[in-house]
């Protein structure tokens, strides 16, 4: 049985009032019995804060972005030992965002994958395609070319310590929205890729939904098969409707 996680990307938003609100609203609507679990991705600077705040909570703590290097001179960069250093357990890699604007290919995300582990951090791999490339047929190819680069690099034993989130690049913030059985297709292609590597590791790594989950989809994604949570981004950014969410899960 793999538990439901729900993940808030907060992006570049916030401040420290509208955060200390929004964690506020989070915590009281948590409730412990449920199996879910909930975790914030704030911006590198409101972390100390965010890690205040729910400190001693079931609140997991991740990071969006990470460097490839440990340490040394990157200026402006973010090393995985630093988000460990501020409590730090998880970190995304290779969120569309970052491939897109800031051209980061698949074995780029692969070496900020291994860099997540060396430092004990769980990463959670975005991959996903566009809509000119689910166009034109491409989908399964894209989405597991981008896993590959990470088994290549890292070995599919990393999967056991790592979440995958598909998230379909045509279907965050473009007014369309995939299906869930179109969402679950990709997901059980994924859960197949990993699975002929290693049965064990692709039959319990959890994979996340990205693709504009919102309180009145939510239900019926999670029901799927192979949809073990959400990457959820402008949802997120509200107690009610992020809770709304996990209490869907």
């Amino acid at each position: 049985m793999r538990n439901k996680l729900i993940a808030g990307n907060w992006k570049m938003n916030g401040s420290k009032p509208e955060i200390r609100s929004l964690i506020g609203g989070i915590l009281a609507r948590l409730d412990p019995a449920r199996s879910a679990e909930v975790m914030v991705l704030p911006p590198f600077p409101y972390i100390p804060l965010v890690q205040s705040l729910i400190d001693h909570t079931p609140v997991l703590l991740g990071a969006q972005d990470l460097s490839p290097h440990a340490s040394g001179a990157y200026t402006g960069d973010v090393s995985g030992p630093m988000l460990a250093d501020w409590g730090c357990g998880h970190v995304l890699v290779g969120h569309s965002e970052r491939r897109a604007l800031h051209a980061e290919n698949s074995e780029q995300v692969a070496e900020k994958f291994v860099a997540a582990q060396s430092a004990g951090l769980q990463p959670i791999l975005c991959v996903g395609e566009t809509l000119e490339e689910r166009d034109a047929g491409r989908t399964t190819e894209v989405v597991g070319e981008q896993i590959s680069a990470v088994i290549d690099a890292a070995g599919i034993n990393a999967f056991a310590r790592a979440i995958v989130a598909y998230e379909p690049v045509w279907a965050i913030g473009t007014g369309q929205t995939a299906t869930p059985e179109q969402a679950q297709e990709i997901h059980a292609e994924i859960r197949a890729q990993l699975t002929k590597e290693d049965a064990t590791i692709g039959g319990r790594v959890r994979i996340l939904y990205g693709g504009s989950v919102k309180p009145d989809n939510a239900a019926e994604l999670f029901a799927c098969e192979d949809i073990d949570g959400g990457l959820i981004g402008g949802a997120s950014l509200q107690a009610e409707s992020f809770m709304s969410i996990y209490q869907a899960a």
